[in-house]
């Protein structure tokens, strides 16, 4: 079975819980500065491995201190869905492991 986008109201409410997350461009974003290069890559390593376990990959943007996800679900006609968020809130909960704000 096809996930199912979210409506406009159900991403408002979900975005809401999640400070710093956002919607561009039909996409579920967030961006994170950490200390150095070190940092950045040990958080998308971390990312790279929630997204394994989840089954759902977003695009990684990493830079020398600094990490951008991008997610939204191709299965849903590239729409945002329970799927981005869930991976969001992994994100979010292993970020300030790595020092990310």
């Amino acid at each position: 079975m096809p996930t199912q986008p979210l409506s406009q109201k159900e991403i408002e409410d979900r975005l809401w819980e999640l400070p710093g997350w956002s919607v561009e461009d039909a996409r579920l974003v967030r961006s994170y500065r950490l200390a150095d290069h070190f940092a950045a890559t040990a958080l998308v390593v971390h990312v790279a491995q929630i997204q394994q376990e989840l089954d759902h990959h977003s695009d990684l943007t990493l830079g020398y201190d600094s990490v951008a996800l991008s997610v939204h679900t191709h299965s849903a006609g590239g729409a945002v869905t329970a799927k981005d968020f869930a991976l969001a809130e992994r994100v979010e909960s292993i970020a300030p492991v790595h020092g990310a704000r």
